[in-house]
């Protein structure tokens, strides 16, 4: 018997949520070090999965801490969704395997995957049941929104379980809504009284007061951060430790790990890399236009690390 590697009897659990651009292995590793209970890698094209594509095995890649690991793909395809779920199985330390069914990007709509899905959900039922069959990993799940056009949020959670899903997340808009409607936390709650499989809740959460709001309000059994957790990646640990705010000497540290990280993986062009997080981790602190514009010019890595030190210790 597979031993249970998430509990979601504690209805504590927090989620990262794959975000493109941002969830790679080591703000993950980052984000897992510091609270998260579950990491989720970035969407995964199944298509470029099995034409053997480089840049998507490198997606792949997890961190020695990261226990569970979900491998998010995206396809509407059955015969493809097959393929990159036999070629996923070759590969140790992955614990599920996760369909995207809330991409509202077009280019990702117009090939009958992500959200589109949301459109035939006999169909989205289908590639569950697919990868359910086929997967040797301890968990199937898919991320949903709402809907296509209109609000559908049990019917989605009913085709799920009835397809063999282990549990569900929701974000609770639309794909109609992208990220500018209400979040409909209601419509949530509704999905995760229908039915028996864990439910997770998506959608606007960027604080310690709205995780308690989002749980008390949906009823999930666990929620997921996505955008609010870049430039904020200490919030899993501000969540863990009921800390409203957090002392700037963590937030260094915290830092510094996902530095150290991105070098790690990427090598020197790591630093370049970095500068987009850094970016957004300066934000609020006194003189960040200036260390922006400084950071900018910097590549060599003890250098831009010692600015990091020294920008994060005032």
């Amino acid at each position: 018997m597979q031993k249970t590697l998430i509990d979601f009897t504690k209805k504590d659990l927090v989620a990262l949520a794959p975000l493109a651009g941002y969830t790679d292995l080591p703000f993950r590793h980052v984000v897992k070090k510091f609270g998260a209970d579950i990491t989720f890698s970035e969407m995964i094209s199944a298509n470029a999965m099995i034409h053997h594509s480089k840049k998507t095995f490198k997606m792949i890649e997890k961190s020695p801490l990261e226990v569970p690991y979900i491998v998010q793909i995206a396809t509407g395809d059955v015969a493809v969704a097959r393929e990159a779920v036999e070629m996923l199985n070759d590969i140790e330390g992955i614990d599920g395997i996760d369909l995207n069914c809330g991409c509202p990007v077009p280019k990702v709509v117009s090939q009958n995957s992500g959200s589109s899905l949301l459109q035939d959900l006999d169909q989205m039922a289908r590639v569950v049941e697919t990868i359910k069959r086929h997967s040797n990993k301890r968990y199937t799940s898919l991320k949903s929104r709402l809907g296509f056009g209109e609000k559908i949020p049990e019917a989605i959670a009913r085709t799920a379980e009835s397809a063999g899903a282990d549990f569900l997340t929701l974000h609770g808009r639309t794909r109609a809504g992208r990220y500018k409607a209400p979040v409909d936390y209601d419509a949530i709650r509704e999905a995760k009284a229908s039915v028996k499989i864990p439910v997770i809740a998506n959608g606007d959460i960027t604080t310690v007061e709205r995780v308690r709001e989002v749980r008390e309000k949906t009823g999930c059994d666990g929620v997921m951060i996505g955008r609010g957790a870049v430039g904020n990646p200490w919030i899993f640990y501000q969540i863990k430790e009921d800390l409203p705010t957090l002392e700037k000497a963590k937030i260094r540290e915290i830092v510094l790990e996902h530095f150290d990280a991105m070098i790690t993986f990427y090598g020197e062009i790591g630093a370049r890399i970095f500068r987009k997080h850094l970016h957004t981790y300066s934000k609020n602190f006194p003189n960040a236009s200036q260390f922006r514009d400084r950071i900018n010019r910097e590549e060599e890595v003890d250098v831009l690390r010692g600015m990091i030190v020294d920008f994060f210790s005032r």
